[in-house]
């Protein structure tokens, strides 16, 4: 198991990818940040396998 996550551009607030994958579109948790983050922002090869592995990525 990888383990995928995002780093907030504006911020560097870190999301997991289960976090993306179910909202697709969210506010960065951050406090004060008002960034938007997506599922897509992840690389494509960290998309692919967390779909491919969804099962394994709970919380």
């Amino acid at each position: 198991m990888r383990i995928i996550t995002h780093s907030c551009p504006a911020c560097g607030t870190v999301v997991a990818a289960n976090e993306l994958e179910s909202n697709r579109v969210m506010k960065c948790p951050g406090l004060g940040c008002e960034a938007v983050l997506r599922f897509e922002d992840l690389s494509e090869d960290a998309r692919e396998h967390f779909l491919d592995n969804r099962e394994r990525y709970r919380i």
